[in-house]
């Protein structure tokens, strides 16, 4: 087996070439410094080219006698076709490329009819993503009968390398809008605009921000997931922080693309490198529900040591090469989804110092967590489509709102900002998980408000509203369930018996639909707002294909 690796002598392409001269391969390590090609096969091995990926002529002159292509160079999102892809197919031989974009990885199927015809293979995105991670998702999907979502995250420690490929497509995505599957409908974030906290093994944590992945778009269709997330981190604050700050520049108009800035941008990684750690990984989570109902939250954690992190978006171009090597290719032209099983990955990364474990949080939605499994399974269908939150999901209806009308009653209410009466009022809810705690922000025609509720224990769960924060309990019979304010905070401090809001607020079915009725009343001014009405959770939309 012979193989052209473009960008041989490269951070990722570097690790590839050398894993393949492990394995046995022949390996011409490739790329347009022939002092780099050749300083790298003087001291791994291989045969150097230099070779220029845009000089047609030469690839194609390259590609003869060859078995397979590999395209390590990048940066995918500034690709105009599938030149290289379309030189290997002539050349009758396989393709694979380390692509971490989402288009250029999803539109590879395009070549999928000549690629047959000539009895090749072609896959983009033999990498972490969307390779490793949908290998992973294949193996924590067993026995669901849905899929609630899939939450992927990679966090490189600082030592590791950086090569100008990987930050220019990073910074070309910072401050920019990124599209995510979310509840069911496409929703845009800014890219490395929000910021969660994951886990790896090894006790370490690190913070994530949204970053576009060929995840994200390919993932809701072939696993039909009601949501679809994918984050990335850089170990040390002010680097992780500082392109937030970047980003918000750049949405505000006062920076140009950040991909303009990758020269200075590197050059201060670099300096920066000496610091953090020289460890990082990467996490799958999968959640949904077995085939009887139950919440599952299933995970897979790779944590690497000793600055072996860069090896793991070789490791699957390796095991394709190794498929081929056996006569195992498909012939046809693809995204490389499910490719291998994670064993396969498994076993080549625990010999690069790679670990494992299976940790995932428990991502059972609050209220059936509150009322419990018994109780939730009895509830009706509308209870659970409504309080069944993941990820992110939105309500539609519309609300009967009557307002107190003392001065008092009228001065919280606005302190609260509730919506003014009217009889006949669009409503929507927008219900988004966070962490552990679940964000309401509803919507009474341009009328807003949010309240962040948070699990307190069997039949309760805490409801806050800025320096206000209530415990409620909740009573669940015949299919209603009602919530009663049971204790009260105030900017932490607590609230006397007779002082506390009197709530009362019952969630039922009526014909199908679901339906809420809430009244809240003080004791000194009485009732201070009741709304009443319905709501149905915006049909799922098919993932596109």
């Amino acid at each position: 087996m012979k193989v052209l690796v473009l960008g041989g002598y490269g951070v990722f392409g570097g690790r590839l070439a050398r894993l393949l001269l492990e394995d046995g391969v022949e390996v011409v390590v490739a790329g347009r410094s022939e002092t780099k090609a050749r300083a790298f096969c003087d001291e791994f091995g291989g045969a150097a080219l230099a070779l220029d990926k845009n000089d047609r002529d030469a690839v194609s002159a390259a590609l003869r006698g060859t078995d397979v292509l590999v395209d390590a160079i990048g940066p995918f999102q500034g690709y105009d076709g599938y030149p290289l892809a379309e030189a290997a197919i002539a050349a009758g031989c396989h393709y694979l490329d380390l692509s971490d974009d989402a288009g250029f990885t999803a539109g590879i199927s395009a070549l999928d009819a000549s690629a047959k015809a000539e009895g090749v293979a072609v896959l983009s995105g033999v990498s972490s993503v969307p390779a490793l991670s949908s290998a992973a998702v294949e193996a924590l999907k067993t026995d669901l009968s849905e899929i609630t979502l899939i939450d992927t995250a990679i966090l490189p420690g600082n030592r590791a390398p950086r090569g100008w490929s990987v930050m220019e497509a990073i910074l070309s995505q910072v401050g920019r809008p990124l599209a995510q599957w979310r509840g069911g409908a496409w929703v845009d974030t800014p890219a490395w605009g929000g910021v969660a906290r994951r886990a790896l093994p090894k006790g370490l944590r690190r913070s994530a921000s949204p970053i576009g992945a060929p995840d994200l778009v390919l993932f809701p269709a072939t696993y039909q997931a009601r949501s679809v997330l994918f984050r990335a981190g850089l170990e040390l604050g002010v680097m992780h922080h500082g392109l937030r700050v970047f980003g918000w520049l750049h949405r505000k108009g006062l920076l140009p693309r950040l991909d303009k800035l990758t020269w200075p941008m590197l050059q201060a990684a670099r300096m920066l490198s000496p610091f953090g750690s020289d460890q990082g990984g990467m996490s799958v989570v999968v959640a949904g529900r077995a085939a009887e109902g139950a919440a599952q939250t299933r995970g897979w954690r790779l944590h690497m040591d000793e600055g072996q992190g860069p090896f793991v978006p070789a490791v699957p171009a390796l095991l394709m090469v190794r498929w081929f090597t056996q006569g195992r290719a498909t012939p046809g032209a693809g995204p490389a989804l499910g490719c291998f099983d994670l064993a396969e990955a498994e076993e080549v990364l625990s010999g690069i110092s790679g670990s494992f474990d299976k940790d995932a949080p428990d991502m059972t939605p609050l209220f059936e967590k509150a009322i419990g499994r018994e109780a939730w399974s009895a509830m009706p269908d509308s209870y659970r489509t409504g309080h069944d939150l993941w990820d992110r999901h939105v309500m539609r209806g519309t609300s009967k709102v009557t307002r107190g009308k003392g001065a008092l009653a009228r001065f919280i209410a606005a302190l609260f900002r509730f919506p003014p009466e009217r009889d006949d009022t669009p409503l929507t809810v927008t219900m988004e998980r966070i962490g552990e705690t679940e964000k309401w922000t509803r919507n009474f025609d341009g009328q807003r408000f949010f309240s962040v509720l948070s699990y307190a224990g069997p039949g309760r769960v805490r409801e806050r509203f800025g320096p206000f924060e209530f415990e409620l309990d909740l009573p669940v019979n015949d299919g209603r369930m009602e919530m009663n304010v049971m204790r009260g905070w105030v900017m932490g401090l607590p609230m006397p018996a007779w002082a506390l809001p009197k709530s009362e607020t019952a969630e039922f079915d009526q014909n199908g639909v679901f339906r809420f009725d809430v009244k809240i009343s003080a004791p000194v001014t009485g009732m201070i707002v009741h709304y009443q009405g319905q709501l149905r959770r915006e049909d799922l939309i098919p993932p596109p294909a």
